[in-house]
């Protein structure tokens, strides 16, 4: 593996601790979220679509990926602030792309919060597009 890129790997029990961190740090983590019950509940359910960037030895993101049989999500993508604009968020989405393309998902929509409004230009050079829909949302 060069410097510059980064092992991607599937999330394991251990990296726990250390993925909440970088969350805290990327601002993933809102009032209502409890980061270990969402942990689990992705374990439980399409593990293997829990990705985690590894650089020098270190979680410097994380891309929890879904798939439902009519499309692909997004969910708790970040890079750690001090590797941000070095091409990982590029790996990690390029990765999941190739993931749910091989499982036959045709399309990936991506929920971002009012509040992370800066990385909408990040998400439209990776290939999203404004789909013009509103998101409602029902907690159970």
């Amino acid at each position: 593996m060069s410097q510059n890129r980064l092992q991607i790997r599937i999330y394991n029990k251990t990296d726990a601790e250390e993925v909440i961190l970088l969350w805290e740090k990327c601002g993933l983590i809102t009032t209502g979220n409890d980061p270990m019950a969402d942990i689990r509940l992705k374990t439980d359910f399409q593990r293997e679509l829990f990705f985690i960037g590894i650089h020098n030895s270190k979680i410097t993101a994380t891309l929890m990926a879904g798939y439902d049989g009519h499309r692909g999500w997004f969910n708790y993508f970040g890079v750690l602030p001090e590797f941000q604009g070095k091409g990982f968020g590029r790996e990690m989405s390029g990765h999941a792309v190739s993931v749910l393309k091989k499982m036959g998902c045709p399309k990936i929509n991506i929920q971002v919060r009012n509040t992370n409004l800066h990385v909408i230009g990040f998400y439209k050079e990776i290939g999203f597009t404004d789909h013009e829909v509103t998101s409602l949302q029902m907690k159970l």
